[in-house]
């Protein structure tokens, strides 16, 4: 079993086990870190919430369980509404605790609501996902979308434990997997360059520990923690539109898209070269991915995309991306729409 700390710039440090069996971990860390709890509330998908390890799930305390619906068009305001009124129904008090089992979007709404429930209830997450146990669970960034874009409403809050138990995966179809390795693709430009060479242990607790110091360094993403938004920028953009046209796809999937869709910009913008390129092709490739567009993606319109990249958190009334160059990925604002718009053009033909 492998622990990293989250030293956080406000609130209190927290561990998070990472390893086969790890989910047993959980009573230990209700007891040591919410000890005046009397009542849990366990909040899952219907997916995980039907699986056979989950009736195992023990928080050390009484509990009921509360599940949402699965997948992104669950993160909502209306689903935020509904979960709240739950809370209160089963008599959750400010002193108790909020258990998120499942992956990005179960703990991003869960976590969310319990930022805001009481003002402020503590919760720990069980991430059964890769995506969850690389990324999501990790940092206290918490929220739901709206039909204008992604996380577009939300609250930095962060948990007093994580669970990332990775005899979990074992059971993920392979779309989530390749939604995980979206996002692991993303640390190896960030510092971890060997991670495709790892086992799922390391390559968890190595992506946990890359992000732990990256919010230690910048909790709230006004500086280098940005960074970690690589390949977001059109990913994102990509998630609201499927959302907007009823297509399926998966936020590790479309962050691939936007790794290469970045190296294909940072190319037009003299950032990088034709070596630069062909470096993303490779990693990308050594993780299982192409990074090109999926099908239920092709024919979107460059005009609708470009709308949504504009509502990217990290932008200041323009275009911004994190783009790769001569000292490794920056921020990069004021991007030409022309040349976002180009590179769009080469994406969908490469």
């Amino acid at each position: 079993m492998q622990r990293v700390t989250v030293t956080p710039g406000q609130g209190a440090p927290y561990d998070v086990v990472v390893g086969a069996g790890a989910s047993g971990e959980l009573a230990p860390i209700v007891a040591a870190r919410v000890p005046a709890a009397t009542h849990a509330v366990v909040v899952t998908d219907v997916t995980v919430g039907g699986t056979p390890w989950f009736s195992r799930l023990d928080p050390g305390l009484p509990f009921e369980v509360v599940t949402v619906e699965p997948g992104e068009r669950a993160k909502t305001l209306g689903t935020l509404e509904r979960l709240c009124g739950a809370l209160a129904r089963a008599g959750l008090a400010r002193g108790d605790v909020v258990v998120a089992v499942g992956g990005g979007v179960v703990t991003d709404l869960a976590g969310f609501a319990a930022a805001v429930f009481h003002r402020g209830t503590a919760y720990v997450t069980v991430a059964t996902s890769l995506l969850g146990q690389v990324d999501a669970a990790i940092g206290g960034k918490t929220g739901v979308n709206l039909a204008e874009g992604k996380n577009l409403v939300g609250a930095f809050w962060h948990p007093v434990g994580v669970v990332c138990d990775t005899s979990l995966l074992g059971t993920l179809p392979a779309r989530e997997w390749a939604s995980g390795r979206g996002e692991m693709a993303k640390y190896a430009f960030l510092g971890e360059p060997g991670l495709a060479d790892l086992d799922i242990d390391d390559q968890v607790a190595r992506c946990v520990a890359r992000k732990a110091a990256f919010v230690a360094a910048d909790e709230r993403e006004e500086g280098p923690r940005a960074l970690l938004n690589y390949g977001h920028t059109l990913g994102h953009a990509l998630e609201a539109a499927a959302l907007a046209h009823g297509a399926d796809v998966r936020h590790g999937e479309a962050v691939a898209v936007g790794l290469r869709y970045a190296a294909l910009l940072a190319r037009r913008l003299g950032r990088i070269g034709d070596d630069g390129v062909g470096r993303h092709d490779e990693i990308l490739g050594r993780f299982g991915l192409s990074g090109r567009l999926p099908a239920a993606l092709t024919g979107l319109d460059p005009a609708e995309l470009v709308t949504y990249m504009r509502r990217d958190k990290k932008a200041a009334h323009d275009l911004t991306f994190v783009l790769d160059g001569p000292r490794g990925p920056e921020v990069v604002h004021g991007v030409p729409v022309d040349e976002v718009r180009s590179a769009l053009e080469e994406l969908a033909c490469t």
